[in-house]
């Protein structure tokens, strides 16, 4: 039986998108994942970017709010941000829920390299994350 999963941050813009894209990719053959945010704003196009480098085209996602998945249930609901964590501590339509937190890449300052490495080191910390967390699963 697939096994679901939520994640939700902010802005459903970098991190979320991000994570969404991994698990779709790496263990969609028995995952399906979604992501959501507090506040739905518009999928980054750094994230996107790097998520290309490495495979993975997250241009077509939307950043959705999280009143999107009212009613339905996930078997985890992971936060990877500190608000989404304490905006939803009760989200009852996951069976377990989770905080795995992330710094925020759409935060970085400087040259559009500095920001693209700083998106890199985030998408790769989900990427190591995630592979501990569902290569059981």
């Amino acid at each position: 039986m697939r096994k679901t999963v939520l994640f939700l941050c902010t802005a459903n813009s970098s991190r979320s998108p991000m994570a969404e894209g991994l698990v779709n990719h790496f263990w969609g053959d028995r995952i399906d994942a979604f992501s959501a945010g507090t506040e739905a704003t518009h999928v980054n196009p750094h994230a996107v970017e790097v998520m290309k480098e490495i495979g993975i085209d997250i241009s077509k996602q939307q950043s959705k709010n999280l009143s999107v998945f009212d009613g339905q249930t996930f078997d985890y609901v992971i936060t990877l941000c500190g608000d989404a964590n304490e905006t939803c501590p009760l989200y009852i339509g996951g069976t377990k829920k989770m905080h795995v937190g992330f710094d925020d890449p759409a935060k970085a300052t400087g040259s559009k390299e500095d920001i693209l490495r700083e998106f890199r080191r985030v998408r790769d910390e989900i990427k190591e994350r995630l592979t501990v967390f569902f290569q059981d699963k």
